[in-house]
């Protein structure tokens, strides 16, 4: 090649400089070499004017000259091809360079299996020479700790005999604790030993403990000793083991243990929903299991503790401590049974319990202050509760829309989308009345506990609101795929639940179209008609439910759906389209027999879209644009009748002409407005999704190059469609002119392009339709 013969740094060089003039930082600014002189080598600059340099170099130049300039500049054409071709295959040859390496180094690693073993062998010989090693050292060792044996027992023999007069200095300087610890700390030798080899000191030292004992008795029962050394003295006696503290230990326990059986159970929520459920009964139910059974153990245990204050004056701390343990396991209880799907009824039954429980408390133990402490631990049990609801909400909403694949998978329902867009929408506008019914209660409740929490609930539900709309909208994000890039391709392809996801996007579509105009303003309503109010959170950080920000997020999120259902859809097609334009090989296509069964899966595509668009929008205005409710401006400027006329001529150059006078005519034609905006009707979306496709079909269809029977191919497939899709779409004019566009694109590739006589055409197409007819027939 020409190209081979030029050096890699001259080549990089011309690169570097077609880059450079192709990116431009500033087209508009002039050029020193405009004027009314243009040199011949000023092709490549911005300010180039062909008509001046062809006048330019026909008058300078021969015909022996323009026919160089000619041969030069096809081969420059050939060697810009050939470097684009040269940039694509380094990055080849370089992965290709990278996969030999990888093989390269794994021959490399074979070899090292065998030094892994030699290495394996001298760690064994190391390890045979340690244990060596310390076989010849156990016996010095074992004589050795032999000996460390007998040390700390001599010690320990020398602690025994000079016990009795350290616990004496002991006494002497009243340094009680360091006496019982060294008694404690001779004990056991004194149970092993002291009848027989240390039986002196046994008793000597316990003649010293007992004054300890006495010392300590007086210390504990003395009103002027302070609380901390009476405290000191009562531990001090527990450790030797004196039963005066037993007492306290045993009271303490026993508050403990009735601590059990204070803390609800699974039994007492039960009740409260047992009572819930039935309404005659409520107020007896609610008053018969405390009294019988919670309540007398509340009592019960308030008693105990009003006693345990009076022996033990110091052990406030400990009791606090023990009441506030119950109500914070008790709110614990009541916030893991308000996780639960359960009505406020309920909740308010457990909560009703807990205070009642407080109230009693409160009375013999002021200085735990269980209400202001409690109140802390309910709000946190309410908000859950309040969260809980909204989480429960978005899990039906989730459900219903499920159900799409429920019921195309087991044919349960004829029409799945339809059935869940309305379930959808019932769980979103009843489910949230429902919802705001159960906080109602919630304020009406004269329980003191809700009393002081009302302002806080009212802004729990308004920005629980808020927060459960984002989620709705990021869990329908979730639902239709878009929050992951392999999901739209996943959905198009493969599986019928695949399919399904498809038409679920298009569900969520009209649901958000549904929620922005229909369930936002009831909630709106209620909100302000039942929690008006609030303000905790401040006036700093605006109101906590903002519906036109919702409304505003439902209204994008519709559009976006609507969007994405028509770009997955024709995403399908396009595979399709694409199929069929790559895989025959068009310059050897053999002369048309039949249309493509391409085209009946096309159509059969554009059936499916109908029926899943007929269960969930609306139908429009049915207003078809064809083209005699034009002037003219519409018609196509590939379509008119001169150009029908022309394409029918036998010779191929006259075919070429006509190309040339279409062009010439779209300077005088008007474009036609094929992309307009997309509403949520039936015939605006089919219509959106036929375009696209057509659209898509011409830009493959230009990828190829035909020869004439392909060309003619092209054309009977095109000429069949032109029915069925202008019954499909509302706008005629652009289908129209987008299957002409299609036909004058292949004509444009086409090595000879000749289409094919109007009475053939019409045979074919019409075999096409008797051979569809008995098809149906057969099917019926």
């Amino acid at each position: 090649m020409a190209v081979d013969d030029v050096p890699l740094d001259d080549k990089a060089k011309r690169m570097r400089d077609l880059l450079s003039s192709f990116y431009a930082p500033d087209p508009s600014m002039p050029n020193e070499s405009s004027g009314k002189y243009v040199p011949l080598d000023a092709i490549d600059t911005n300010s180039f004017d062909a008509d001046q340099y062809m006048n330019l170099l026909v008058q300078k130049s021969s015909l022996e000259g323009l026919l160089q300039r000619h041969v030069e500049m096809a081969a420059e054409i050939k060697n810009l091809d050939t470097d684009l071709q040269m940039l694509v295959y380094e990055n080849y040859s370089k992965f290709i360079s990278a996969t030999d390496t990888i093989k390269r180094m794994n021959s490399n690693i074979v070899g090292m299996e065998a030094n892994m073993e030699q290495l394996l062998e001298k760690i064994k010989s190391v390890q045979s020479r340690s244990d060596g090693v310390n076989t010849s050292l156990s016996e010095k060792r074992e004589h050795i700790e032999k000996l460390h044996c007998k040390r700390n027992l001599l010690r320990k023999v020398q602690f025994i005999y000079d016990l009795p007069a350290r616990l004496g200095k002991c006494i002497e300087s009243e340094a009680y604790a360091d006496a019982v610890r060294f008694y404690t700390g001779a004990l056991p030798i004194f149970k092993a030993y002291g009848d027989s080899s240390f039986q002196d000191c046994k008793r000597a030292s316990e003649e010293a403990i007992a004054i300890v004992i006495k010392n300590l008795q007086g210390k504990l029962f003395s009103d002027s000793e302070s609380t901390h050394a009476r405290a000191e003295a009562a531990v001090l006696l527990k450790q030797l083991d004196f039963p005066v503290d037993s007492l306290k230990a045993k009271l303490l326990e026993k508050l403990e243990q009735s601590l059990g059986d204070l803390q609800l159970k699974d039994e007492d929520l039960s009740n409260c929903l047992l009572k819930s459920n039935d309404p005659s009964k409520q107020e007896k139910t609610t008053e018969l299991v405390p009294s019988t059974i919670h309540e007398a153990s509340v009592r019960e245990f308030v008693e105990a503790v009003q006693a345990y204050r009076v022996i033990f004056p110091d052990a406030e701390k400990q009791l606090i401590r023990l009441v506030q343990d119950l109500v914070t396991k008790n709110f614990e209880t009541a916030e893991q049974y308000g996780k639960k799907r359960i009505s406020s009824a309920d909740l308010l039954g457990v909560l009703r319990m807990i205070w009642k429980d407080v109230l009693l408390m409160d009375e013999v133990l002021h200085e735990a202050v269980l209400s202001e402490f409690s109140l802390e631990a309910a709000q946190i049990t309410v908000k859950h509760y309040v969260a809980s609801q909204f989480s429960l909400l978005l899990h039906d909403i989730s459900d219903a829309l499920t159900k799409v694949y429920v019921g195309q998978k087991e044919g349960m329902e004829e029409c799945p989308l339809q059935v869940a867009l309305e379930a959808s929408k019932k769980a979103v506008l009843q489910g949230s009345m429902d919802v705001l019914l159960e906080f109602r209660q919630l304020l009406d409740d004269k329980i003191g506990v809700l009393v002081k929490l009302k302002d806080l609930i009212i802004d729990w539900v308004q920005e629980g609101f808020q927060e459960f709309f984002r989620a709705l909208d990021n869990r329908f994000l979730l639902l239709s795929g878009r929050n992951n890039s392999s999901s739209p391709v996943q959905g198009l392809e493969g599986t019928q639940g695949d399919k399904v996801l498809v038409g679920l996007v298009l569900v969520l579509a009209q649901l958000s179209v549904f929620i922005e105009q229909t369930a936002i303003p009831r909630i709106t309503e209620e909100i302000a008609a039942s929690f008006s109010g609030g303000g905790v959170r401040g006036y700093e950080n605006g109101p906590a439910f903002v519906p036109g920000e919702i409304c505003r997020i439902f209204r994008s999120s519709g559009e976006k759906l609507l969007h994405h259902y028509i770009n997955m859809r024709n995403q399908k097609i396009s595979i399709l389209l694409r199929k069929r334009l790559t895989t025959p090989n068009w310059v050897k296509h053999k002369e048309p027999r039949e249309v493509h069964m391409f085209v009946d899966l096309f159509l059969q595509e554009l059936r499916a879209i109908a029926d899943e668009v007929k269960q969930i929008l609306p139908q429009g205005l049915q207003r078809r644009h064809r083209r005699t409710d034009s002037n003219g401006s519409t018609t196509s400027s590939r379509s008119n009748p001169l150009r029908e006329d022309k394409l029918s001529r036998s010779t191929t150059q006259k075919a070429r002409s006509q190309l040339l006078e279409t062009h010439l005519a779209k300077l005088f034609k008007q474009k036609v407005e094929i992309f307009t905006k997309v509403e949520y009707t039936q015939e605006s979306v089919i219509t959106t999704i036929v375009k696209l496709s057509l659209k898509s079909l011409q830009e493959f269809v230009r990828l190829q190059t035909y020869n004439r029977s392909g060309f003619q191919q092209i054309q009977l497939d095109v000429q069949y469609l032109r029915t069925p899709l202008k019954e499909t779409v509302e706008d005629e004019a652009a289908i129209d002119f987008l299957l002409d566009e299609v036909i004058v694109a292949a004509a444009e590739r086409c090595l000879d392009p000749i289409p094919l006589e109007p009475p053939i055409l019409d045979k074919l197409i019409q075999a096409k339709l008797a051979k569809t007819r008995d098809l149906n027939a057969v099917s019926l």
